[in-house]
């Protein structure tokens, strides 16, 4: 007969519950997992829940997770968007700095790029660095031609402002800014001058020196009839500077050097009779027909806007100075062009360039004026075809303004009362109210009687009798003097 298992008895249970307790705590001490006897997993004695969670519903342990992993959610939200804000402000403050002018440590206004080095700067900055002689870039000093407005600059400070207005030129700096370089328009850096040969200390500066004709074998195939001896090799006939120049020669009107006056490179301004040797610098030292000369220093716009003679062409009337400017950039004309326009209003003209040299216009520099003004004149040289220009520009915008399609936002003006001569010209409210370029038009006065008197030799009488006249004057001719 097999065994039978012996019950449990009391003392046993008392035993077991005393062991499964120790066990619990030296599980809740060490925090591992013990495997338990194979009398406690045959009897399936389980760990008691903590009392913490006595009494609880699983919906709301449930709910209580949920809430922890809310909670865990927002604070990683707001991190992430306190890190968000603080990386846009870096970009701003990095944006700032990569975007200020490399000559006024500003943020940059109206963006202009310097070609071919690509370094960028405030429009009003770069129009100063040429005022003051600069003629290279002022960042890398490389040699520089043209600067042009940069449009996708202007589009990131745009926006960059939009983000964060407080980083704008203040309006002050806006409207200093503003009255030196307007916007939108290109400008050309000046070449650097040529650098000017090393001294020879040899060369005594009580002689004049051989010109460039005066050499034997010379390669302009031309030698002057009367050459000037070389003072290093023959010193005897050398030529005393104090007794003036040497016959048949002249100072360039440009390089200032000696010249032969004959020789076929030579020419002669017509209009200041000054002499250039056409040698040492290409296209200036030359007296060229009328319409192939170019001005002196007036090649675009850029250069109109930095002259300030233009605006004295027009009284300090700045307003019909950007008007003029405005139309020039719209229709791409350019200062020489409007130069030919001038000398063919001249030209047209019975005495052509007798007002001009009755004015003096062209006396600096004059060698010797022509006897007869109004003698034809074909050659120039670059210094009078600007002053040329200047003394015809106001006229020409005259005459181009009343072809009819240059009136634009400035077409409703009034004229002022006292024209050209007004001394509110500099008045930027009176000037933009008020157009002060115009021809003065007389009025229309009625048909006045002119009165005669003529004599009659036979009788010794006079007759008086008057007729119709449209002399808006109104002149009344004179009684001899017999008569009065």
């Amino acid at each position: 007969m097999a065994d039978q298992p012996t019950p449990l008895n009391q003392p046993d249970s008392q035993n077991q519950d005393q062991y499964s307790s120790s066990m619990e705590a030296e599980v809740s001490t060490t925090s591992t997992v013990v495997p338990a006897p194979e009398s406690i997993a045959t009897l399936g004695v389980k760990r008691r829940a903590s009392s913490t969670f006595e009494g609880m519903q699983d919906d709301c342990r449930k709910r209580m997770k949920e809430d922890e992993r809310a909670v865990l959610e927002g604070t990683g939200v707001d991190s992430s968007s306190s890190s968000s804000s603080a990386t846009a402000v870096g970009l701003v403050e990095d944006l700032s700095e990569e975007l200020q002018c490399g000559c006024c440590s500003g943020l940059i206004y109206k963006p202009v790029m310097v070609s071919p080095c690509q370094h960028f700067f405030c429009g009003s900055c770069i129009v100063l660095w040429i005022r003051n002689g600069g003629t290279n870039c002022p960042a890398c000093r490389s040699e520089s031609a043209i600067v042009s407005p940069s449009r996708p600059l202007q589009i990131i400070i745009d926006t960059l402002l939009r983000a964060a207005p407080r980083k704008a030129r203040s309006e002050r700096e806006r409207q200093q800014a503003d009255d030196i370089y307007r916007g939108g328009i290109s400008m050309r850096i000046p070449t650097p001058r040529e650098a000017s040969p090393e001294p020879n200390i040899n060369i005594s500066a009580e002689y004049a020196r051989p010109c460039p004709h005066c050499l034997p074998n010379n390669p302009y195939r031309w030698t002057c009839p009367q050459p000037i001896p070389d003072p290093n090799t023959d010193i005897d006939h050398a030529w005393h500077l104090e007794d003036g120049t040497p016959p048949g020669h002249g100072h360039c009107g440009n390089c200032e050097v000696l010249m032969a006056l004959q020789a076929p490179t030579s020419t002669k301004c017509e209009l200041c009779q000054t002499m250039f040797c056409g040698i040492a610098v290409p296209h200036r030292c030359i007296a060229a027909p009328l319409l192939a000369q170019h001005l002196h220093g007036m090649e675009d716009i850029g250069d109109l806007i930095q002259c300030q003679d233009v605006y004295e062409c027009f009284n300090g009337n700045t307003v019909e100075v950007d008007f003029m400017l405005d139309h020039l950039t719209a229709q791409g004309l350019t200062p020489r062009h409007i130069y030919r326009e001038i000398i063919n209003h001249i030209k047209a003209q019975p005495r052509q360039f007798a007002p001009l040299i009755e004015q003096d216009l062209f006396v600096d520099g004059a060698l010797e004026l022509e006897p007869h003004p109004e003698a034809s004149r074909e050659k120039i040289c670059r210094r009078c075809a600007t002053e040329v220009f200047l003394w015809g520009l106001k006229e020409w915008w005259i005459r181009e303004r009343q072809k009819g399609f240059v009136e634009g936002r400035f077409a409703h003006r009034k004229d002022c009362p006292e024209g050209a001569d007004c001394t509110r010209q500099k008045d930027l409210g009176h000037a933009k109210e008020f157009n002060h370029i115009f021809i003065r038009v007389l009025p229309n006065y009625p048909t006045m009687k002119r009165t005669t008197v003529v004599p009659d030799s036979e009788t010794g009488t006079y007759t008086v009798g008057s007729s119709a006249s449209d002399d808006v004057n109104g002149i009344v001719d004179t009684l001899p003097s017999e008569v009065a």
